[in-house]
């Protein structure tokens, strides 16, 4: 009886094992690869899958995700003979799981192989200046040699990027030096033709500034003149509008001499020839305001008396200051 139980407590064990070998669960972007008595027999997709146990055999689970494989910095010589590290990255996908299986042995190996010897040729073709400044061309060219070289294994390489080109110390302490030097040129450029721009707009201003003031001063002469003969033209008409008399304008210009005589540099002035008969002018408007003189034709007893003749006056000679 206890032989029969455990008999019975096997076989339910073989069957559990059984159902558990039987049934296999794929996750999703995964696939298995089966073999039966070591031959491969077909590939499991994601989802439940039944395979016959003890007898087909679940090899392998390959991941159908992109991954991201970076790879460590390689030693590449350029063409001038420098040598540069270059850090790389590679984006994949496997698209065929039986021949990422089979095809090869270890691809993430295969593909960094791959890499290092496709980046030496490239990079040997090209000197340091274009390594610098070529990423892009080197990208696409690593990306179509390592996408033609892994599609027969089952794996479509999307990208490759260089994360960094090292060159060497002294490389870049003289890089850092002309690049130094070039923006000290770049600013010396700039602060010169700020200070040409600033000049020449200093002249502009002026320029424009004593175009103006020249205008200006034009038109304040134009309008004092405007003006002066303006009040000429006034003086000259009430002249001729009040019709003056010899003596008023003898008066009038012995006002004037001691203008002209003003002055601290006036060491020499010349009176002219019409002084004499200014003068004469004046003296007779003189004895016309005289007591006895026969202006109003009487004196002060009322007694006419005769007109008195005014005696010339004596021509001033010029007066030596």
């Amino acid at each position: 009886m206890d032989a029969i139980i455990i008999v019975l407590i096997i076989l339910v064990v073989l069957v559990f094992i059984a159902l558990i070998k039987t049934i296999q669960v794929i996750p999703q972007a995964s696939a298995a690869i089966v073999e039966r008595f070591g031959r491969y027999t077909r590939t499991l997709n994601a989802g439940l899958n039944i395979v016959v146990p003890f007898i087909d055999t679940v090899r392998n689970r390959v991941d159908l995700r992109e991954q991201v494989v970076p790879f460590p910095p390689q030693p590449v010589i350029t063409q001038d003979n420098l040598v540069v590290n270059i850090d790389t990255v590679i984006y994949y996908q496997v698209t065929d799981a039986r021949a990422a299986t089979y095809e090869v042995a270890s691809y993430i190996q295969a593909i960094e192989q791959l890499t290092v010897t496709t980046l030496r040729n490239i990079i040997g073709g090209m000197d340091l200046e274009r390594t610098l400044t070529s990423r892009e061309e080197i990208n696409a060219a690593l990306r179509g040699v390592l996408d033609e070289a892994t599609g027969k294994w089952g794996i479509r390489v999307n990208r490759v990027e260089l994360k960094a080109i090292e060159p060497p110390t002294s490389i870049q302490d003289s890089m850092e030096k002309q690049m130094r030097a070039d923006r000290d040129k770049r600013a010396a450029i700039l602060q010169a033709e700020g200070v040409r721009q600033s000049q020449i707009l200093t002249a502009e201003g002026e320029k424009q500034s004593a175009i103006l003031r020249a205008e200006g001063e034009s038109r304040s002469a134009a309008l004092r003149a405007e003006g002066e003969a303006q009040a000429i033209r006034t003086v000259f008409e009430s002249i001729h509008a009040g019709d003056p008399d010899q003596k008023l304008l003898s008066y009038q210009y012995l006002q004037m001499l001691p203008k002209i005589a003003e002055g601290d540099a006036n060491k020499l002035w010349i009176v002219p020839s019409e002084i004499g008969d200014a003068l004469k002018g004046l003296g007779g408007a003189l004895d016309n305001f005289r007591p006895d003189s026969g202006g109003n034709g009487a004196n002060r007893g009322g007694t006419p008396t005769p007109p008195s003749v005014p005696k010339p006056p004596r021509e001033q000679p010029p007066l030596d200051s």
